[in-house]
């Protein structure tokens, strides 16, 4: 139980997980992970015959990898010592892990929230959309992400590699659980309102943006791919379009200037593919997410030399396109000129020789990152010999 000030309630949740281990015939310990608090929670915790493991590292998710880390049993259930879940009733957790499951996570909207024990911002905005953001980025079977109780095998949880200090750790855990494979299932599991006199901890809209940011972070495919395809492919289209002909919708005539936002909405979009790539092969470089072979072959496909292949073409295909735009005007003798007519080769020469660039600057890059990595491995594999 991770434990900040929770005086008030620590010793109700200790009690009843004792009476929940002797029920149940099992041999196992009560550990309170406590992270500073001054209000008498340590001793508390000690007389009514928990183990406490001190951290000065702050936050839920720090107190929690304390906690684990320092846990001696096979299978651990983590909750919160606030009286909000209930510590006698675990046996839904323990047959499921015994069944072989390595996360075993309560979803409270299938056990029931008791009136009070969720704000209606938690209920029915922050803790709905950000769990379904996280099965659509990671196809994760969990419905309640942020469910405070939950079990696992610790051999399992502690190979993930989990870091993140605030709040967000909950969200952590489910996602690097999913990308690696992890056994896991929902049980039904009952909210009720904390037994505290004081405010929770949790602030909706820090922790809210922290959970989101990590999700996002965590993902470069949905924060970069796909809406980098988007713009490259509809500003794409569109200039090839506007080049062409003139398009009318109604009383609006689309010509030179939608152009020019079309080759820059392409010319972002490119970019962010080339992120989406980029904080993909470093992710998976640092152990933060697993590769894919699909990933991988396509890696193998994009060799800096072909990048560069690509981007020169693309330099000199709107190179031409420039020097086209210089004979226009030398044939007007250097003089005014109709600056849609211009614009229509100038824009897309533009656009063309940017997009070269960035082949060409992202496949060094690239080529920089497996490099790196390439190098890393490198010389593991030489103290591994030693």
């Amino acid at each position: 139980m991770p434990c900040l000030n929770e005086a008030e309630t620590l010793a109700t949740c200790i009690g009843k997980a004792k009476a929940f281990l002797q029920r149940a015939n099992i041999s196992g310990e009560i550990l309170i992970s406590d992270n500073g608090s001054t209000d008498g929670s340590q001793k508390m915790a000690e007389i009514s015959g928990a183990r406490v493991v001190n951290v000065t590292a702050r936050g839920y998710g720090a107190a929690l990898i304390a906690g684990i880390t320092a846990a001696k049993g096979r299978y651990i259930i983590m909750g919160d010592s606030d009286d909000s879940y209930d510590f006698s009733a675990l046996d839904s957790y323990i047959s499921a892990l015994r069944q072989g499951y390595e996360l075993v996570m309560g979803n409270r909207f299938k056990g029931g929230i008791a009136p009070g024990a969720m704000p209606p911002l938690h209920r029915y905005l922050g803790n709905p959309v950000l769990s379904g953001i996280g099965r659509l980025f990671f196809r994760s079977p969990i419905r309640d992400f942020h469910c405070g109780l939950r079990g696992f095998n610790r051999e399992s949880i502690i190979s993930l590699g989990l870091k993140t200090p605030g709040m967000e750790f909950a969200s952590e855990m489910v996602v690097k659980a999913t990308l690696r494979g992890l056994k896991i299932t929902e049980v039904p599991t009952t909210l009720q309102p904390d037994g505290r006199s004081r405010a929770p901890h949790l602030r909706s809209w820090r922790d809210g943006w922290r959970h989101l940011r990590f999700l996002l972070l965590f993902s470069p495919t949905w924060l970069f791919l796909y809406p980098g395809l988007f713009l490259l492919i509809v500003g794409l289209a569109s200039q090839l379009l506007l080049f062409l002909t003139h398009v009318k919708i109604g009383p609006v005539s689309l010509g030179v200037h939608s152009i020019l936002f079309s080759g820059a909405a392409a010319i972002v979009g490119l970019q962010m593919c080339f992120f989406a790539v980029f904080g993909k092969v470093f992710a998976k470089h640092q152990g933060l997410i697993p590769s894919s072979s699909r990933f991988e072959w396509l890696l193998s496909r994009f060799t800096m030399e072909r990048g560069l292949v690509v981007g020169l073409v693309l330099f000199s295909v709107g190179l031409v396109l420039a020097f086209l735009s210089v004979e226009l005007w030398a044939v007007q003798d250097f003089g005014p000129l109709e600056p849609e007519k211009m614009m229509r080769l100038a824009i897309p020469s533009a656009g063309l020789m940017i997009a070269g660039s960035e082949f060409m600057l992202g496949s060094f890059f690239l080529g920089l990152l497996q490099l790196g990595a390439d190098m890393s491995a490198g010389s593991a594999n030489t103290e591994e010999r030693k």
